[in-house]
């Protein structure tokens, strides 16, 4: 299979801190780094959380344990006003802007601003209500399944179907949601088994330390990859810890777009800059001891060495027992 391009998805998600500037160097960082996308996440706090609703281990670690889940929420926002600076600030840099709607009316209110494609968080999977809304719009959905089973992925999947969206414009994303992942936790052959057990594209959404594991998803066949980002890790705040800092996200696109290169057609052939080496590098019948013209080709008087200009080794039933057409010094490539 040709690869086509991986489509990179740069996760700034609340990485801004509620801070309009920070906002804006994410995406400066995510363009200069070469991502096709800058994501952020849009929703309400009165709309997502109960006051009562605990915050998960990873945030309480990164943040005031003291403060709700809804408090952390509310700090975290961000108003219509800084959805329309972040979108031209985008469009100055030459990068796409995405966000994730956590409910109805942020889905709606993101495509009212434009955004084309619709990302549903693994959260979400189980929101009925929710993936019905989604599913009668028809626009490139991605699907993220942290913490899911298949059984959960095939039921969202067949909402988003039944209510108007087909599976080919469904790409469901793989994904873990502890942050950071441990290692042993990522299960990347998991993202195949998705893709084969499902029929539909994949990609990997990645809360692991580093870049490796997105590497390994692109040469595992994800189209696309989703992964967090900061400008720096030591920052306050739920998912700094778990992102890259802006020089590793650089060398996760310029590693994945060499991985992209380097899959390949799968057709196994010698590439034209190789071509060059196949004469130097294989080996010929050559004379072994000086033989004279009329003697019989023998184990004894043929050797097989470089360079490979002449008669193949493969050859070489063949070539036993024929007599030398003339004379030839020991070492000489021989002929028939």
């Amino acid at each position: 299979m040709n690869h086509t391009k991986t489509l990179i998805i740069a996760e700034a998600g609340v990485n801004h801190n509620g801070d309009i500037g920070m906002a804006k160097r994410l995406i400066e960082v995510a363009a200069a780094a070469g991502a096709d996308m800058v994501k952020f996440q849009t929703f309400s706090a009165d709309r997502l959380a109960t006051r009562e609703a605990p915050k998960a281990e990873y945030q309480n670690r990164a943040t005031d344990e003291s403060e709700s889940q809804y408090a952390m929420l509310k700090r975290l926002e961000l108003s219509p006003e800084m959805h329309d600076t972040l979108i031209e600030h985008c469009r100055q840099h030459g990068i796409s802007f995405f966000s994730t709607g956590f409910d109805v009316q942020s889905v709606d209110f993101l495509l009212g601003l434009g955004v084309q494609d619709i990302k549903i968080p693994s959260g979400e999977i189980t929101n009925l209500p929710y993936l019905r809304h989604i599913g009668r719009l028809n626009r490139r959905t991605f699907l993220s399944t942290g913490m899911s089973t298949l059984g959960e992925i095939e039921a969202a999947i067949e909402a988003l179907e039944a209510a108007g969206t087909g599976r080919e414009r469904i790409t469901v994303l793989h994904c873990n949601t502890e942050y950071p992942t441990p290692m042993e936790d990522v299960n990347l052959r998991a993202m195949q088994s998705i893709g084969q057990a499902l029929g539909v594209a994949v990609g990997y959404s990645d809360h692991t330390p580093g870049i490796e594991v997105a590497i390994a998803a692109t040469a595992l066949g994800a189209s696309v990859i989703e992964k967090h980002f900061t400008l720096d890790r030591n920052l306050p705040g739920p998912d700094h810890g778990a992102s890259l800092e802006p020089a590793e996200l650089a060398a996760m696109v310029a590693a994945i777009r060499n991985i992209e290169r380097a899959l390949g057609s799968g057709v196994k052939r010698p590439s034209a800059s190789e071509l060059k080496n196949r004469p130097i590098a294989r080996k010929s019948l050559v004379a072994a001891v000086d033989i004279r013209a009329g003697e019989l080709y023998t184990p004894e008087n043929v050797a097989v060495m470089r360079p490979g200009s002449g008669i193949s080794p493969m050859r070489w039933d063949e070539v036993m027992g024929r007599q030398a057409p003339r004379d030839f010094s020991a070492s000489e490539v021989i002929s028939l």
